[in-house]
């Protein structure tokens, strides 16, 4: 296996590990235990931003790294992988998006609001670049017969 192959299946894998980190953390801000309430202040804005360098980040440069290795010639299994990736945040992002209303309102900060949309929004660009590369095929070269 080619090394594109292995970034891409490493993009694929944060895709999935910053979708399960932002809905555990909207989770809990669902479902946040009393004892840790009057106990600890929670701040949710630096979490999440800890979340986006630690997941979506390096997702997004092992993805656009695999889609500069494989674009000249082109190739199914790093554009489907790369496809994957972009569902998989797109499906975190809606479950965590969707858990908005049950969230409390101290904890409703613009960036929990925006933050899922955002990524959302740029899930698209993911998936069209992954369809690129399954659909480009590699140019044959000319035969020089003389």
């Amino acid at each position: 296996m080619g090394l594109e192959k292995w970034l891409a299946i490493t993009s694929v894998a944060l895709f999935a590990m910053f979708a399960g980190e932002m809905i555990s953390v909207y989770h809990f801000m669902t479902n946040v235990p009393e004892e840790i309430e009057f106990s600890i202040t929670f701040e949710p804005d630096p979490k999440i931003i800890q979340f986006v360098s630690i997941g979506i980040a390096p997702a997004g440069v092992l993805a656009a790294v695999a889609f500069i290795m494989s674009k000249h010639y082109g190739s199914k299994t790093v554009g489907g992988l790369i496809i994957a990736g972009g569902i998989i945040l797109f499906a975190g992002m809606t479950v965590s998006y969707s858990m908005l209303n049950s969230i409390d309102e101290k904890y409703l900060t613009d960036a929990v609001k925006l933050i899922p949309l955002l990524f959302m929004v740029l899930s698209a660009p993911v998936i069209i670049v992954g369809a690129y590369l399954i659909k480009h095929k590699k140019l044959r070269p000319k035969k020089e017969y003389f």
